[in-house]
């Protein structure tokens, strides 16, 4: 008796174990409201700089976050300073896919000026993608000594 009340209890056990699993499949597989803000995004990458441009003609910076997270009806102001004023400030360690980055660039000015938005963090390496004028849209490394020296605060605004 003992031994098939005991068979029965690791069955369910088993049984139980099996559902769960499949949900978390279906969990790791849901795309996040991030993952489609940065595919927005991505689409940019190679468009040439223009000041003020928000299409594949020319975007500046803030043109593409702009446009990226429009697309999905996430209503941001058009430049880097206003933006960077939005969401919630997080600490450069903590920053995730869809997260903002933003910069000072200009020697001229004490403002931000720059912003960049995340699209993966591999290996601890975060990546983001912004445009500039020499480049365009491109996907730049914080750990490029430039970035890293103009690094000014990250925010969460999904």
């Amino acid at each position: 008796m003992k031994k098939k009340l005991l068979f029965i209890m690791l069955t369910f056990v088993l049984s139980s174990c099996f559902s769960s699993a499949s949900a978390v499949n279906y969990t790791k597989n849901k795309i996040s409201k991030a993952d489609i803000v940065v595919a927005n995004a991505l689409k940019y990458k190679g468009v040439k700089y223009k000041y003020g441009g928000t299409t594949r003609k020319g975007m500046d910076c803030s043109g593409v976050v702009f446009v990226s997270f429009g697309e999905e009806n996430i209503a941001l102001p058009r430049s880097s300073r206003y933006m960077a004023k939005e969401g919630k400030k997080i600490a450069l360690a903590k920053v995730k896919k869809g997260d903002l980055l933003f910069f000072k660039i200009s020697r001229r000015s004490n403002q931000i000026n720059h912003v960049g938005l995340v699209t993966e963090i591999k290996n601890g390496q975060i990546f983001f993608i912004h445009a500039t004028t020499s480049r365009g849209v491109i996907v730049s490394s914080m750990s490029e000594k430039y970035w890293k020296n103009t690094f000014v605060k990250a925010s969460n605004v999904l």
